[in-house]
């Protein structure tokens, strides 16, 4: 008598509630805030003034210029408090230690022929980048928001256009970001890690 033993099924990665919150809106906000900033773009296009390149409305929020504003600053306190709540999860619950870049990734770079180890350090290196671009991101957008009541963060930039050209160039960072976590991911967990990221 043949005795057939199941194939032992794979154990399907799962994520914490609250990192399936965080991904889930930082996903909403941060398309508000891509559609809304190219409405806002197209009242005065960072290159070539307002006779610069313009954007087709299917890809833009608000339909015109105010109505940009609301929205991407409405997604921006969405976005912003979102970061500030996961920030004391990660701090409360101790995920930083295996969210962040260490000596160890870098070791691991250098020495290290396990691919997936390989993709983990990777991964850290590119989780840990993104926390300067975002508070950049963060930074020239209320110093566009705000600038009467904050002129030092103007002053910091040179002038009002510079401070509009690195608050511009901080949206392709965070969509190659976005990207790249994904893509790393997937090479981590397959589809079943990034689905797990959301639900």
């Amino acid at each position: 008598m043949t005795v057939t033993i199941p194939p032992k099924k794979r154990k399907l990665p799962t994520q914490a509630i609250g990192a399936k919150i965080f991904h889930s809106v930082n996903i909403v906000s941060l398309f508000l805030m891509l559609t809304s900033g190219l409405q806002i773009y197209n009242a005065n296009p960072v290159f070539g003034g307002r006779a610069g390149l313009h954007i087709p409305p299917i890809f833009t929020l608000g339909g015109w210029l105010a109505g940009g504003r609301h929205w991407h600053f409405a997604a921006m306190w969405l976005f912003s408090l979102n970061l500030l709540w996961y920030g004391f999860y990660i701090l409360f619950t101790q995920r930083w230690r295996h969210r962040f870049v260490g000596a160890n990734d870098i070791k691991a770079l250098q020495k290290s022929q396990n691919n997936k180890r390989l993709i983990y350090a990777w991964h850290r290196i590119i989780y840990t980048s993104i926390i300067p671009i975002l508070l950049l991101a963060l930074l020239t957008g209320v110093g566009m928001y705000k600038p009467a009541q904050f002129p030092w963060i103007v002053d910091m930039f040179g002038n009002w256009q510079s401070l509009r050209v690195v608050h511009f160039a901080s949206v392709p960072m965070v969509i190659i970001f976005v990207i790249v976590h994904s893509l790393l991911g997937r090479k981590a967990g397959g589809e079943e890690l990034t689905e797990s990221m959301f639900w």
